[in-house]
């Protein structure tokens, strides 16, 4: 993944992940309540596989995390994850410019389809090209992956974007 910096709006940017931004996508995950299963394993090996947007903290002039996106690659085929933004930057093109980088590197990976399963953005998903499938569809592979056997519940609904 490059690891070039896009700016989001005035004031928030989106960059490759580092292993030092692991605690700070645990905990916008967990506020999100999203699953951070993987997420660690993910991180640690592969750090560019996640996209995380930041802003710089008014009161401490330090960078803090406002948003993630990641991808976990199964062979020829991936599983777009861990999609959260902070509340207050919700409506501001987070999560929109974060799923498009994913998906503009899947793309260029050669990636084949991007898989995903979600609990209340079903409707938010199309937008990029997801359709609903449903579960027993998914290839094995992805069916595998911590997020699909028990992460997530069997009631989420699993959606697929094919690549060109």
């Amino acid at each position: 993944m490059t690891t070039s910096t896009t700016s989001v709006s005035d004031s928030a940017s989106i960059r490759v992940a580092t292993l030092d931004d692991l605690p700070a996508i645990e905990r916008l995950l967990r506020a999100a309540e999203l699953p951070t299963d993987g997420v660690a394993g993910i991180v640690k090996q592969h750090a560019a596989n996640f996209v995380v947007a930041e802003v710089r903290d008014a009161d401490t002039d330090r960078p803090s995390l406002v948003g993630v996106a990641g991808l976990e690659v199964c062979c020829d085929n991936a599983l777009l994850r861990s999609v959260a933004v902070r509340p207050e930057w919700r409506q501001h093109g987070v999560g929109r410019t974060l799923v498009q980088r994913l998906v503009c590197e899947a793309e260029s990976r050669g990636i084949h389809a991007l898989f995903l399963l979600t609990m209340t953005a079903e409707h938010y998903f199309p937008r990029f090209g997801f359709e609903r499938i449903e579960r027993g569809e998914v290839p094995p592979e992805i069916a595998a992956t911590l997020e699909f056997k028990s992460a997530c519940p069997a009631s989420a609904v699993a959606m697929v974007k094919p690549l060109g």
